[in-house]
Order: C-alpha cells, then structure tokens, then sequence
C-alpha cells in the first residue's frame, strides 16, 4: 500500500508495537509531537511510512480508533484522509462496522471531513464521535420499542461483578419505587467475569421482580477500562471527561428514548473513584445549565451489609481468590452461587 504527498512515496502499513521496539519508539516520538501519550490499551496501529520513518499513525482498540498522529512537516496533505481511509478498512476487515473515536473538540472539523459524527462534547476537554451519522439515534429507536408507561420510570447501571445481595437489594428497591425500572449491565472487558455471564446472572437474580427489564450493554454506556486517557494529562481532567462523557450521553439520549426520569445507585463507603463518580451524577444527570434536557433524579441508597461487612463484588472477588467459600455464599444471591459453584476452578489464585 502506498501513496504519494508531496512527491514522496508513503507507505501503509499495520504494526504490532508489542513485537517491535523501533516501531514502538518511534510512534511514542510521533505522538510526543502531538502532545500525546500512548494509550496502554493499544498494540496495532495502521501507519505511514516515508522513507521507512513513520510520519503518521491510528491505533486501533477493537472499535474505538486511538492515538491519531501526523507529523507537522506532513500535516494538510490528503495524507490525514488517506490514513483515516486505511484505519476504517483495516477495522471493517476485522469485523468492526461501527466505530468510535475520543478527541478534543478542536479536532471536531478534521474527524467530521474522514466521516465521523459528534455525539457528545465536554467543553474544552473532549468529545466522543461515530461513524454513522445516525448510530445513537437507531440505539434510542430500538430503546424507545421498549419503553414503559408510568409517572416515575427508574434506572440502574452495573458492572455486577458478579451480581451480588447487595445488586439484588438496590434493584428490589429501586423497583418498589418505581413504576417500571430498567437495569443496564455494563460490557466492561477488564472484568473477572464476562459480560454474557454477568448478564444471564443479573437477569436470573432479577426474575422474580415483574417491573424489570434488564438490557443488554451497548456501546453508549461507557466502560471506564476503554475510555481513552493519553490525550489528558490531568487526572481531574481525565475523571471530569470520561464521567461528563457517560451521563450526558444517558441524560441526552437513553433516558429520553424510555421516559426515565430517576437513576438509583448504591452508596459508596470504601472506593473513592465510584464515590466521585455518584457525586458527578448529581451534576450531570441534575443541573439544568450542562443539558437543556429534562433532569434525572438522583436516588443514593444505603449499601446493606453482611457480618458488619459492606456487602460489595470486589469483597466476593477476594473471598473466591482466597477460596473462602461459605462467606461467598452469604453474600451472593442463590442464583449467583449456583453459578460460582459450578466454576470455582476458575477463581482461584
């Protein structure tokens, strides 16, 4: 694959970054150029090449495009296209049709010209893009279908990892609360257990409740373990960004397609990155000057405990990787545990 700027030859190329230390050092300088980090999530980028130096660069990160670079001697050529071009095909070739990117704003006009849509901005920081120009609003048609009637309509995301009694509470409570309430189960990869088990046990730990309906994840509720951070350097910034990103997506687009008008979530005594991020809840899922949609009522409810323990699946994460069973089994719902026991192999260190 090859090109021509500027009446040099440009080559295209993929490279795994994990195999080759020039490759990786040079992509590193290229992004240093850009006042960019690398983003440890990356391995493969799609590349060009002018005289074997590598003179821009996208990583890919299964459908999330990453670490976007050209060098300045070749920036305003048709290169910028030309290398978006390659990064869409090489995706397409490996199965991925819809794509996202994270950029900042000033980067709106040249991501928008390689055919990328803007969902959702935060001022100054960043802004989360797609490849099809009406992605989310297919998303929120298929939401709408399944949308319920009531005065007070309730909501719930989860990593439930696994589904705990203390997941189970907060749903039989959110749910005595509302005329109808739907659960979203998070697809974050970095987690013990995969997304099709914590699915089936979050709807199996549910069953029993009539106004439920558990949804499947999609890729506008976003995992904080994909949410990119090489282009903020401030971890203020970085927590401002991605929380700003995820609820005014949720404020903007999901909540409207199914009338909700409350999120529930559990209080948070011990993790401070999950405390921070019910606090940002209030602000935007609540302020009316971030979203000129209506507000969501924020619902904190009390963490149940267990042996004077905060009932919490990183505690049920231990307890397996150190085979304290019978303490499992009084933190976990019946249908949890029929699981876990059938699998504790898999959970031992």
């Amino acid at each position: 694959m090859y090109d021509l700027v500027d009446y040099a030859i440009v080559d295209y190329s993929i490279v795994d970054i994990s195999k080759s230390e020039q490759d990786y050092q040079e992509i590193k300088r290229l992004l240093s150029q850009a006042n960019l980090d690398l983003d440890k999530q990356v391995t493969l980028f799609i590349v060009a090449k002018v005289n074997d130096k590598i003179i821009a660069c996208a990583g890919m990160d299964r459908n999330i495009i990453k670490c976007v670079a050209i060098d300045p001697q070749y920036r305003g050529n048709q290169l910028n296209l030309t290398l978006m071009d390659y990064t869409i095909k090489y995706a397409n070739d490996n199965g991925y049709f819809h794509l996202f990117l994270y950029t900042k704003p000033e980067n709106i006009a040249f991501f928008k010209a390689c055919g990328f849509y803007p969902i959702v901005e935060i001022t100054d920081l960043v802004v989360l893009m797609e490849n099809n120009p009406v992605g989310i609003k297919q998303y929120c048609k298929q939401l709408h279908a399944q949308k319920k009637e009531g005065k007070k309509i309730g909501s719930i995301v989860m990593n439930a990892n696994p589904f705990t009694k203390g997941h189970q509470y907060l749903v039989e409570y959110a749910a005595s609360q509302s005329d109808w309430l739907h659960v979203f189960v998070v697809n974050e990869n970095a987690a013990q257990f995969s997304f099709d088990t914590r699915l089936k046990l979050v709807k199996d730990g549910t069953n029993q409740i009539n106004n439920v309906t558990v949804h499947a994840s999609s890729p506008y509720i976003i995992s904080r373990a994909t949410f990119p951070t090489y282009f903020l350097k401030d971890k203020t910034k970085i927590d401002q960004a991605y929380m700003g990103i995820d609820l005014l997506i949720f404020r903007n687009y999901i909540a409207p397609a199914l009338n909700i008008t409350h999120r529930f979530v559990g209080t948070e005594p011990i993790d401070e990155v999950t405390k921070a991020y019910n606090e940002a809840m209030r602000y935007w899922l609540e302020d009316n000057t971030v979203s000129s949609l209506p507000a969501i009522t924020v619902v904190e409810v009390e963490r149940i405990t267990e042996s004077n323990c905060v009932v919490s699946a990183s505690l049920v994460r231990k307890l397996l990787a150190t085979g304290q069973y019978e303490q499992v089994k009084t933190l976990v719902p019946p249908t949890t545990w029929d699981y876990l026991s059938a699998n504790l192999d898999n959970f031992k260190i």
